[in-house]
């Protein structure tokens, strides 16, 4: 905490002193807010974990990006391991947001997934989460983690619910809509966080966004319809059913891998790994039910 405010403090941005205050809520990065001149403003602190695919020059240029599109915050400073970037007053989204507003959501999404291309430069990233499911089991393996017995077992389960896909165009996504990732000003959405943002199916946020906010199928089933401006499909509903279970299965790998790799003070990876395979295990057995094994 004294190396980050030391890093913090000799920015060259602030006129006057500052008091930066801890910012609560990450999982894997440190964040502080900073008022100056009248304005407040997000330090992000974050390196590269290529065991979890995040580059952080990447981040950068699509959290650019975003802004130019007009989904976030705008960023104003960057140097290895530090972005700084606008703070946006506002209430941040919990699951229960997520329910309350799916129309609003479901046009941000799509309005994202539509608009990003057009601004995102260099290299394209594919995010495709179950070839993150395979790496993580890789990388698990490689580390004779706690969890090496149970690794076949998930890469199966990540190719019977691979196989249960449709066939989408290509998007670009941001592959983490916790709802802690959506902020509301009063009048509209912003979305922060692009790590893991990347060309994919869109399958992926809006199956996300349904495991991460505890959608219902009915619920599910209205964020399909004004995605794809039609009532789901068979077809569709089960893609989407099954891309649930993979979602909270990369989630769950993405805290076991974190439990190896990381060490962040009070963040019980563990826990939160056991918390969504918990989850997967719901989400499993409804999808089984309804649309049988792949």
């Amino acid at each position: 905490m004294i190396d980050a405010m030391a890093r913090i403090w000799v920015l060259p941005l602030w006129t006057g002193p500052i008091e930066p205050q801890p910012l609560e809520g990450g999982l894997s990065n440190q964040s502080f807010t900073v008022e100056n001149e009248g304005r407040k403003y997000v330090v992000r602190f974050g390196r590269d974990y290529v065991f979890h695919h995040v580059i952080r020059s990447r981040e950068v240029m699509t959290a650019r990006a975003a802004h130019e599109a007009g989904f976030a915050p705008e960023v104003v400073y960057t140097s290895p391991g530090v972005m700084v970037s606008h703070f946006i007053e506002g209430r941040t989204y919990t699951a229960d947001d997520m329910r309350a507003t799916i129309p609003e959501v479901a046009q941000m999404v799509k309005r994202f997934h539509v608009e990003m291309p057009k601004h995102v430069s260099g290299p394209g990233f594919m995010f495709w989460p179950f070839h993150v499911i395979r790496d993580y089991a890789r990388i698990l393996k490689a580390d004779r983690s706690r969890v090496s017995a149970e690794l076949p077992g998930y890469v199966e389960l990540a190719d019977e619910l691979e196989k249960a896909q449709v066939p989408l165009p290509i998007i670009f996504g941001h592959n983490d809509f916790l709802p802690a990732n959506l902020l509301h000003d009063g009048e509209r959405l912003w979305i922060i966080d692009f790590e893991y943002a990347g060309f994919t199916t869109a399958m992926f946020d809006l199956a996300g966004i349904a495991s991460n906010a505890g959608f219902s199928k009915e619920e599910s089933d209205e964020l399909l319809g004004l995605y794809f401006d039609a009532s789901p499909t068979p077809e569709i509903r089960r893609s989407h059913s099954a891309m649930q279970c993979a979602s909270l299965l990369r989630e769950a790998m993405w805290g076991m891998v974190s439990e190896v790799h990381l060490d962040n003070p009070g963040i019980d990876y563990a826990g939160y790994a056991q918390m969504n395979l918990d989850k997967l295990e719901a989400a499993l057995d409804a999808y089984r039910s309804e649309f049988g094994k792949t």
